[in-house]
């Protein structure tokens, strides 16, 4: 059974910068596609980034030019680094693994994490 545990959430000013991190249970990450996701409060949880290995990374265009996903293969870990914040950034985060087809659906994962919160005040 694959854990996902997501860390590094709080709440920063706008134009501040947070690092999420998620730590993954057996080796998972090497395999699959690895993705961040985020649900605003009344809102549906919508695709942040994606880390395809051997293929690259891509990325929501409200996110473009402003976060990084990266991954540590030997760590078992994912990151997603956040430059710039917004306020319109607040949402709970989550880590997904074992994507397969279209990396930016929901349905395309296997697992997930409990999410990390992260706020962004103007």
């Amino acid at each position: 059974q694959v854990q996902l545990v997501e860390s590094g959430g709080g709440l920063v000013q706008a134009g501040g910068s947070l690092r999420l991190s998620c730590a993954a249970s057996g080796r998972i990450i090497s395999r699959n596609t690895m993705g961040w996701f985020r649900q605003a409060p009344g809102k549906e949880r919508e695709f942040v980034a994606a880390l395809i290995w051997s293929l690259g990374k891509n990325y929501a265009e409200s996110v473009k030019g402003r976060f990084t996903i990266s991954g540590d293969n030997a760590a078992n870990m994912v990151y997603l680094q956040m430059n710039n914040l917004k306020p319109e950034d607040t949402a709970v985060y989550y880590c997904a693994a074992a994507g397969r087809g279209t990396y930016f659906l929901e349905s395309s994962y296997d697992y997930w994490g409990q999410g990390t919160q992260v706020s962004v005040s103007s």
